[in-house]
């Protein structure tokens, strides 16, 4: 009992502040930053596409499309991920009120943080659809595939925002309180310097990882197709974002809608998963038309020839050239032209011969001659 009340006594009561933000790599020309902020993305990224991979290859979907598709849409998610943090976060890079006392330099400093979300996804849609095209197969079913993953790869890049100290909630005297540094640039003015804060990074990735496996039990139970698993994971991803993004603290552009203001992206999640919902539903009572397969009508692969068919079967392949062996044309010579040979095909013959009168040397030649004929016509007619 006392080991137990002084392992628990040395458990910290909060979420220490991370010492560690990235890594320098010296070079000719001076040294090149790794963030880990940028790891986290990455690291997402890695075990999202393992997932994805792995269930696109059990729909059917040719080799190395996910390559062909990811290629593109990882790119454009990047992209679309910076502009929507740009455009709801606009003070640091335009000035408040668009004032023009803002650097615009730091738009393309992704490392020091802030990708939104929603314009990592429909960007990210956007080249998904061009990869799809471009290999042939259907971007509903490649969406499908790809929503626990999606959902896997956010829990992991999630943790950047601890690493850079950023997007915490509101103060609280909760045992898992985040540490923020005091001299960190986000840290509220004014605050104490032991304030300890919603890890709201924390919750996002809890939330996420439980979504995945929720994804995944409800797609073996129903074999949702047509895209309605990722229109599941708008919605899944959205509810938990509502009581999350509302217990942020940051700086955000404020929405006032209904007499209600609060932050754009929570009025961005409410206004996601209705339209999920919508969707979800509208998809779910459409009849299916078209077989259930990954790839575009048209591009669907080149069936085998029948003679591969039958040979994948097991059933031998007849040689359709009715050649007849060079001891069968000895056979049929006359006795005088036969040779050493002639003398073993009576007895050839005799061993399979019914019991009765032996044939005459003439009778043996004519029925050698006619065993031959009727031997190979069905030969001939069975690979038509």
């Amino acid at each position: 009992m006392q080991t137990l009340l002084s392992a628990a006594a040395m458990v910290p009561a909060s979420i220490p502040s991370p010492d560690w933000s990235g890594f320098d790599i010296p070079l000719p020309w001076g040294t090149l930053r790794i963030h880990a902020y940028a790891l986290c993305i990455l690291a997402g990224i890695v075990v999202g596409l393992w997932l994805t991979s792995a269930r696109w290859a059990k729909r059917g979907a040719p080799e190395g499309s996910v390559w062909d598709i990811v290629v593109w849409a990882i790119p454009f998610g990047i992209i679309g991920g910076r502009l929507y943090h740009v455009v709801s976060s606009p003070d640091a890079y335009f000035g408040p009120g668009f004032d023009g006392t803002g650097d615009l330099s730091l738009i393309a400093q992704i490392q020091r943080g802030g990708l939104g979300i929603w314009g990592a996804v429909v960007l990210g849609v956007v080249g998904a659809w061009i990869g799809c095209r471009r290999s042939g197969v259907k971007l509903s079913a490649f969406l499908d595939a790809a929503a626990p993953g999606l959902l896997l790869a956010q829990a992991v890049g999630r943790w950047g925002n601890y690493f850079n100290q950023e997007l915490f909630g509101g103060p609280t005297t909760l045992p898992w309180g985040l540490q923020i540094d005091a001299d960190n640039a986000n840290f509220p003015a004014g605050a104490p310097a032991d304030t300890l804060f919603h890890p709201t990074f924390l919750y996002e990735s809890l939330w996420n990882l439980a979504g995945v496996l929720i994804l995944l039990a409800l797609d073996r139970k129903f074999n949702f197709r047509r895209s309605r698993l990722f229109w599941l994971y708008a919605m899944y991803y959205t509810l938990g974002r509502v009581w999350i993004e509302a217990m942020r603290i940051d700086d955000a552009e404020q929405i006032s809608l209904l007499g209600i203001t609060t932050r754009l992206n929570v009025w961005t999640s409410i206004f996601v998963f209705l339209a999920a919902l919508a969707a979800f539903i509208l998809l779910g009572r459409k009849k299916r038309t078209e077989p259930d397969t990954v790839y575009l009508p048209g591009r669907e692969p080149a069936e085998k020839p029948a003679a591969n068919a039958v040979a994948a079967a097991g059933d031998p392949v007849r040689d359709t050239d009715p050649v007849v062996s060079d001891s069968e044309s000895r056979d049929n010579l006359p006795d005088n032209q036969s040779g050493s040979r002639h003398a073993s095909v009576p007895t050839e013959q005799a061993e399979a011969a019914p019991a009765g009168p032996k044939p005459g040397p003439d009778a043996t030649a004519a029925g050698s001659s006619g065993s031959t004929a009727t031997g190979t016509a069905p030969e001939a007619g069975a690979t038509k």
